[in-house]
């Protein structure tokens, strides 16, 4: 399955980029699974997971939620503002 991974503030300058389509081993099905595999793909990226908030398709999903095919995944961390 493929998905497009959207990356927001500090993430974006983490990884040295704002989105990405990437193709998902066929063990990774939920939310929680592709937040395990990101971690393990870009360690500096997992030491933040635990504050990122993701979005499948616009909304905001839960760990247990399927992903599907074409499926736009939002990774979005904890801003600050005032």
């Amino acid at each position: 399955m493929t998905v497009k991974l959207l990356y927001f503030a500090a993430l974006r300058d983490l990884l040295g980029r704002s989105e990405e389509t990437l193709t998902l081993p066929a063990s990774v099905t939920t939310v929680r699974a592709l937040a395990e595999h990101l971690s393990a793909r870009a360690p500096a990226l997992g030491e933040r997971m635990g504050h990122v908030r993701i979005a499948r398709n616009e909304a905001f999903a839960s760990p247990d939620e399927a992903l599907a095919e074409g499926d736009v995944i939002a990774l979005i961390p904890p801003v600050a503002g005032g």
